[in-house]
């Protein structure tokens, strides 16, 4: 048993696949139209776990997209290159939100994603 995905709030199916796929570096593993404006949308990076965009419909759900978290990083992206992966987001526009910086447990720094909630990239020591 392990945790394999996890649900991300998106405004649009089509704006977060481009931000996952065209800027982090996502692949898009699923999507499939379920009818009544719905899709089956998974999308990940790496063989961890991946991400069910869900699109928002409630207003609670859309006050959650970019609030996953309630303003704590939310998501863990790990990298086995730090310095690439941080030079090549940085190219595609990401917002850093500090410098990278040695931890005990890697070298991490804060960024944005396309709907301003945060995320740690990680090269783990």
């Amino acid at each position: 048993m392990g945790l394999q995905r996890a649900t991300f709030v998106v405004r649009d199916y089509d704006e977060a696949i481009a931000f996952f796929v065209g800027t982090l570096g996502f692949s898009l593993i699923e999507d499939v139209d379920q009818g009544g404006g719905r899709r089956w949308v998974v999308v990940a990076r790496g063989d961890g776990a991946s991400l069910v965009l869900g699109k928002a419909e409630t207003p609670e759900q859309v006050a959650a997209v970019g609030n996953q978290a309630g303003g704590r990083v939310a998501f863990f992206l790990f990298t086995d290159d730090f310095r690439r992966d941080y030079a090549a987001f940085r190219e595609h526009g990401v917002t850093f939100e500090e410098e990278p910086r040695d931890e005990p447990y890697g070298t991490v720094a804060v960024f944005r994603d396309l709907y301003g909630g945060l995320w740690d990239l990680i090269q783990p020591s």
